[in-house]
């Protein structure tokens, strides 16, 4: 146990090196940077929050080219729309802050299955939790459908044009799909780790629950318990410090214009970072998360933190403590599978 605690202090402050990471940058600020641009300038930037969650895909297959990283991104831009037009429909119901709880927590457990079958990278359904959630966060009619659809769509294909444009000329050797250890259990433990944290922070009435069902699936998607803890403790650590850089760019009350280029700077920069250590991108990713919002559906910026910090908090101690437990649920759950 000492030793497992050592080794994940350790991890911590741990900068790993990462090759070919400022292709992924690149690629990632572009994919989102035209989509915003887009729906700004045709005078819609509520569609924002369906733009930015279709160029999403351009984060998938990092380590792939040539067809590989295509298919990859093409199921992953799939499944980015499908989750996006199924948060309108959530976001339609009058009572849907507890409807998206279940509904998440079944995406979050077929997207698990969906992600190891294509070997997605970064692997897990944790994105499609965050489209989702965001979108069922707020009320959309189902008039919205169509838009939602074609924006998120048109989003991802551009992403997924982005991202292999250079295909010819890659000279990476693509990977085979594989299944990773353990599958069978993965969807139980994301499904549970929605359950609980979505549920957690919709009965306190915290106005985000989303945030908190994020920050507990995010542990999930590592292999191995100390990255596991590792990845909970950089997801408190660096959200909490995230706040401080958040609270200085949302102060100044940017314009739309002004927002989605920032926006795109701060995607840049967490792309070359993440791969290297998540605790400090999530500097990055934190304030990059609250200005989408407020581009799309504007909101008081102390509200904004306060739920951010306490979500993150729930969302993280629960997805540490399945991890912890983890051992115990699944000698709980095996007999019932057999």
């Amino acid at each position: 146990m000492g030793e497992q605690v050592r080794a994940t202090l350790r991890d911590l402050l741990h900068l790993r090196p990462v090759r070919g990471a400022h292709r992924v940058a690149l690629r990632a600020g572009v994919s989102v940077l035209v989509p915003l641009l887009a729906v700004l300038a045709l005078g819609h930037p509520s569609w924002s929050v369906y733009a930015v969650f279709g160029a999403f895909t351009s984060l998938y297959g990092r380590n792939h080219v040539h067809l590989s990283r295509a298919a990859m991104q093409a199921s992953a831009g799939a499944a980015l729309t499908a989750s996006i037009v199924l948060g309108v429909l959530v976001a339609s119901l009058q009572s849907r802050a507890w409807v998206a709880v279940p509904v998440i927590a079944v995406v979050a457990a077929l997207g698990t299955v969906l992600a190891t079958a294509q070997d997605w990278h970064p692997p897990g359904p944790l994105f499609l939790v965050f489209a989702l959630g965001a979108v069922a966060s707020a009320p959309h009619p189902v008039s919205a459908v169509p838009v939602a659809a074609a924006v998120a769509g048109l989003s991802a294909l551009f992403a997924l044009l982005v991202g292999n444009v250079g295909s010819l000329v890659g000279r990476q050797r693509s990977r085979p799909a594989r299944l990773a250890p353990g599958w069978t259990w993965a969807p139980v433990r994301y499904g549970l780790a929605v359950v609980l944290a979505g549920g957690t922070a919709t009965a306190i009435g915290i106005g985000h629950p989303y945030w908190a069902m994020v920050a507990a699936v995010a542990p999930l998607s590592v292999q191995g318990v100390t990255a596991q803890l590792v990845r909970a403790a950089h997801r408190v650590l660096g959200t909490l410090l995230g706040l401080l850089t958040s609270a200085l760019l949302l102060a100044p009350h940017l314009s739309p214009y002004a927002t989605v280029l920032v926006v795109a700077g701060l995607q840049i920069v967490t792309e070359l970072l993440v791969g290297r250590n998540y605790g400090l991108a999530l500097l990055f990713i934190t304030p990059m998360a609250l200005l989408m919002g407020q581009l799309a559906a504007p909101r008081p910026a102390g509200q904004l933190l306060y739920d951010r910090g306490v979500e993150t908090v729930i969302g993280a101690a629960i997805g540490g403590l399945i991890v912890l437990c983890e051992p115990w649920l699944r000698a709980r759950i095996r007999p019932a599978g057999r």
